[in-house]
């Protein structure tokens, strides 16, 4: 009898566990954080914070963007030097002579040129790659979750390297062409803050436009071609006479004018100049801000 008593209480016993296991595994259930997909915006703070924590996978990316760049390629990472070295000197050899752009100045006209090409070699770069790259790493955004706001940040980040290059090279370059090095130089840090601020705030915004307009590419294209040549580059704003002022409404003019000032001794960018730059890039960051935050989580339905 004893024995036959006790076989109820044992059964008892493991229902009464059972239960109390699946009420514990229910209770687990209701607190464990859960990821709600709506039409809802992320609240700014939450995305800045989820872009801060995905940094890794930035420099992750940035890092294997450079790397396999020159991967095979025998003179590896010098080609991001010489090819740039090259269309310098096409350039400066064709307009010194054709517009004569050399003639009056009170600096080297060499040294004009490649403190103007410095940073218009990684805007362009740059912005290129960074329209497209949401789109292009569609198979990654599919299988991970993170914000694909680090995405048009890869390039920019990865080409900070050849534009540190770029910057010791001309600056190397400088008692070769005459210019004696200077407090001026210092100018080229907030002068190099500015133009990361603003390549990565135009690249955010046409990588987000570029997922629902598939033309952006091509307009980017276009645009990128004639804004070479309406940016003070390869000529002063003073050899255009009274339309030189229209220049400051380019917000690339006050970015590169202090490249040149800081390499050669260029006149100063004129205020409005300046001013267009700082706005342009803030305008872009405000756009580009919430422009994801809106339409992170509906791109990858549109890739």
């Amino acid at each position: 009898m004893p024995v036959m008593a006790s076989r109820p209480a044992n059964h008892a016993d493991s229902a009464m566990a059972d239960s109390a296991r699946i009420e514990g595994d229910r209770g687990r259930a209701e607190v464990a954080p859960a990821v709600v997909i709506d039409n809802h915006p992320e609240p700014l703070k939450a995305w800045l914070g989820g872009l801060w924590r995905h940094r890794g996978v930035l420099l992750a990316l940035a890092s294997k963007d450079f790397r396999v760049r020159y991967k095979r390629a025998t003179l590896g990472i010098l080609w991001s030097v010489a090819v740039p070295l090259f269309q310098i000197a096409v350039l400066v050899f064709i307009f010194s002579r054709v517009g004569r752009f050399s003639d009056g100045l009170g600096f080297s006209y060499a040294g004009f040129v490649l403190a103007g090409m410095v940073p218009w070699l990684y805007l362009s770069s740059s912005v290129t790659a960074s329209t497209t790259s949401i789109v292009d790493a569609s198979s990654l955004t599919d299988k991970v979750a993170f914000p694909r706001a680090v995405l048009p940040l890869v390039t920019p980040t990865a080409n900070l390297v050849t534009l540190a290059i770029s910057i010791l090279i001309l600056t190397a370059a400088l008692p070769v062409l005459s210019e004696p090095f200077a407090v001026r130089l210092v100018l080229l840090i907030p002068a190099t803050i500015l133009l990361f601020a603003f390549t990565t705030a135009l690249g955010l915004v046409l990588g987000a436009l570029y997922v629902y307009f598939r033309d952006v590419k091509f307009m980017v294209q276009a645009v990128i071609l004639v804004w070479l040549y309406v940016t003070p580059i390869v000529y002063p704003p003073s050899a255009l006479k009274s339309a030189g002022p229209w220049l400051d409404f380019n917000p690339l003019t006050g970015i590169t004018g202090l490249f040149q000032r800081a390499a050669v001794g260029a006149p100063v960018p004129s205020t409005r100049g300046l001013l267009v730059s700082v706005v342009a890039t803030l305008v872009l960051t405000v756009g580009a801000v919430v422009g994801h935050r809106r339409h992170d989580r509906l791109f990858v339905d549109l890739l």
